[in-house]
């Protein structure tokens, strides 16, 4: 195993705790001879705030260059990141890498059992945060959707956008029409296609030639439950 360890003050937090940089080395090397590491290397970021994981050159070359099997040793979390997101974020890019995490105040070892345990805890966490991210997106996304705005992507068939939000386009929805109603006699796709070219209706993109794919799109797409509340609200 080699040690990595990783140690850091900023002006404020050396005054107020009495950590130095030495001290922290000190208890990291310590550490990793009572624990027969190989090999110990000291990564350090000095003068700098732990509020930010991605502005921190030390820390950054620290989790490169940890392997499998390596630990990166902190003197405590609060070095190692003042952030919970970061901190997740470091857990996950080590486990990743099979490294270990060892924070030496907390008393979290991942080359134990029970810091395994603390380590997995950190990667739900982290997953569960992803989850509520995700759904939050979900809903945001699902109520611009409500409301007629349009939410990325392309203007689906039948409609315009202007300042973010969907109106119906009057040539494109008689289109529309015709195909719901071609659909309705029975006629196939490409039946639809060729009544679509008889009329002189014209695609999104302003092509004369209609795909049997593009037509099941927007049937399927009218079929929704989503389609048919965009139609009637725009």
């Amino acid at each position: 195993m080699k040690a990595m360890g990783y140690i850091r003050v900023s002006t404020q937090g050396q005054a107020e705790e009495g950590v130095s940089l030495d001290a922290q080395e000190a208890k990291i090397r310590a550490w990793a001879e009572a624990n027969g590491a190989a090999a110990v290397q000291i990564f350090r970021d000095e003068g700098i705030s732990g509020k930010r994981s991605d502005n921190r050159p030390g820390l950054q070359a620290a989790l490169e260059a940890v392997g499998p099997g390596d630990a990166l040793i902190a003197y405590s979390l609060s070095r190692l990141s003042r952030s919970t997101r970061d901190t997740l974020d470091i857990s996950e890019k080590l486990q990743k890498r099979g490294a270990d995490l060892v924070s030496l105040t907390e008393k979290i070892d991942t080359t134990s059992a029970a810091g395994k345990m603390v380590f997995r805890l950190l990667a739900v966490l982290a997953e569960f945060e992803r989850d509520q991210i995700s759904d939050r997106t979900k809903s945001a996304l699902a109520y611009k959707k409500s409301n007629g705005e349009k939410t990325g992507g392309d203007v689906p068939f039948g409609f315009k956008a202007r300042g973010g939000r969907l109106y119906q386009n009057a040539k494109e929805q008689a289109a529309v029409r015709l195909i719901a109603e071609q659909r309705r006699a029975g006629a196939s796709l490409r039946e639809i296609c060729r009544a679509l070219e008889a009329g002189g209706y014209r695609r999104k993109n302003g092509g004369r030639t209609w795909d049997p794919r593009i037509v099941a799109d927007i049937l399927i797409r009218e079929a929704s439950p989503e389609g048919s509340q965009k139609g009637a609200q725009a």
